[in-house]
């Protein structure tokens, strides 16, 4: 068995792209056109983990609300001072400052997608 992709509905198709690609770096590697939505494809640099960004022809107004099931999406980065200067230039701001967790010798911090989506940022110390 091998695990393809998580799929997230997104309110605001550009401002998640932009997040995404820009931010963290995911690449597109596919599009889909269906009658009630379009299904975007990204994945990382090696094209092992996919997401696919559901954008829904109608959104509700207030976008989507998240249940208490799921948890985050987690990315390694090569450094988090280097991420978090980016993310400072995107105008994005942390859930969760940068701290290193020791058990897993590893800097991790949490920020939020557009949707609202948490989002965990690891790097090696």
């Amino acid at each position: 068995m091998k695990f393809l992709h998580a799929m997230i509905r997104v309110k605001n198709i550009d401002e998640s792209m932009k997040f995404y690609t820009e931010l963290l770096d995911l690449n597109r590697t596919g599009e889909v056109k269906l009658d009630d939505s379009t299904l975007y494809y990204l994945s990382d640099e090696d094209g092992q983990t996919q997401i696919e960004l559901t954008y829904n022809n109608v959104t509700p107004h207030e976008g989507y609300k998240n249940g208490n099931a799921f948890g985050h999406f987690a990315f390694e980065s090569k450094s988090i001072e280097e991420f978090t200067e980016k993310m400072n230039k995107f105008g994005y701001k942390y859930l969760y400052e940068p701290y290193f967790m020791p058990e897993i010798n590893m800097y991790i911090a949490f920020l939020k997608d557009p949707d609202g989506n948490e989002i965990e940022i690891m790097a090696k110390q």
